[in-house]
């Protein structure tokens, strides 16, 4: 899950004031040490995503903190394909997925349960941007489980999946340690989510280091390049949650803030939308596998009714129509 090189007819230049703002992910490279990254900026698809839920505040920003990872980590992607973030425990929060085609469109979900959460003393919490807000860790919401990621390139392909325990103070933190464990490639990522007055924004940015050839790996150049590495991150730590999120500052504008002696080169950035694969087709074809006493068990009022748990739409079945068999 490392990055390949950048295609030439990529590169949009090599500073960073391009007019990239919102509900994007901005590859970039970092000239100087040859480390790449990319930074996400959420807005209003965000907004669109969560507000169709009721969802405790605490609830929303860790679904927006997915959304955010799910962009870092699927904007790899060089093929068309899907990229889920699955994170599963026995905490208030039982489930939280995310996913992202490289069309651009984004979704994320989460199930919880209310009692658990009030008893933890969550459900009312507010958690924004103001200095004494602090968010819940990870094992408050989750509790114990695991973090799964699978990449998916269609029919007729195999599919990749990395799962890793949740374990650490965020989702971000659990992505950090697979890769330590599994892709052996030194790797940070910084992820935010919260309230603002124009609605719910969330930023992440991540980088790479790649592996030095083995043909090129001089001590000379093994000692630059973690003098890079460690340049590159005492840079990051000044990056403040305000920055990577807030509307007041582009994403390009602050890759160059952050990174401009580097000589930082962004890239043609991905646009991103709220998508949802939901449709009637599928829907009924799922009721149609299923025992006639659950068909008739969902029956209200002469209809069955679903809803996506992703965009909160409903849709309407004649139950006979599906199972014939019921009248």
């Amino acid at each position: 899950m490392s990055d390949d090189d950048f295609d030439d007819d990529t590169i949009v230049l090599a500073g960073a004031n391009d007019n990239a703002t919102d509900d994007i992910i901005l590859p970039f490279q970092l000239e100087s040490s040859n480390l790449r990254g990319r930074i996400v900026r959420l807005g209003s698809v965000l907004d669109e995503i969560l507000n169709p839920h009721a969802y405790p505040e605490a609830v929303a920003q860790l679904v927006g903190e997915a959304a955010g990872l799910t962009l870092l980590l699927g904007g790899m992607l060089k093929f068309d394909g899907i990229f889920t973030l699955q994170a599963q425990g026995d905490g208030p929060v039982r489930l939280v997925v995310s996913d992202f085609t490289t069309r651009g469109e984004l979704r994320a979900m989460a199930g919880f349960d209310t009692e658990k959460l009030q008893s933890a003393g969550i459900i009312d919490t507010v958690v924004g941007l103001r200095s004494v807000d602090k968010p819940y860790d990870l094992k408050t919401l989750l509790g114990d489980g695991y973090l799964a990621f699978t990449v998916d390139q269609g029919e007729h392909t195999e599919r990749y999946q990395g799962i890793v325990e949740l374990k650490g103070s965020d989702l971000a933190t659990c992505v950090g340690h697979y890769f330590e464990q599994s892709e052996q490639i030194e790797t940070v990522i910084k992820v935010v989510a919260g309230r603002t007055e124009g609605g719910w924004r969330a930023g992440g940015i991540m980088i790479q280091r790649l592996p030095i050839p083995e043909t090129e790996q001089t001590p000379e150049r093994l000692a630059q390049a973690v003098e890079d590495w460690d340049r590159a991150m005492a840079l990051l730590q000044t990056c403040t949650r305000d920055e990577l999120m807030l509307d007041h500052l582009d994403a390009g504008s602050l890759l160059y803030r952050l990174f401009h002696e580097e000589g930082v080169r962004v890239f043609n950035p991905i646009v991103l939308t709220k998508g949802c694969r939901c449709d009637m087709a599928r829907l009924r074809g799922i009721l149609a596998t299923m025992p006639d006493d659950d068909i008739d068990h969902m029956t209200v009022d002469g209809k069955v009714t679903m809803t996506c748990e992703f965009c909160s739409k409903d849709f309407v079945f004649d139950p006979t129509e599906i199972k014939p068999t019921i009248q």
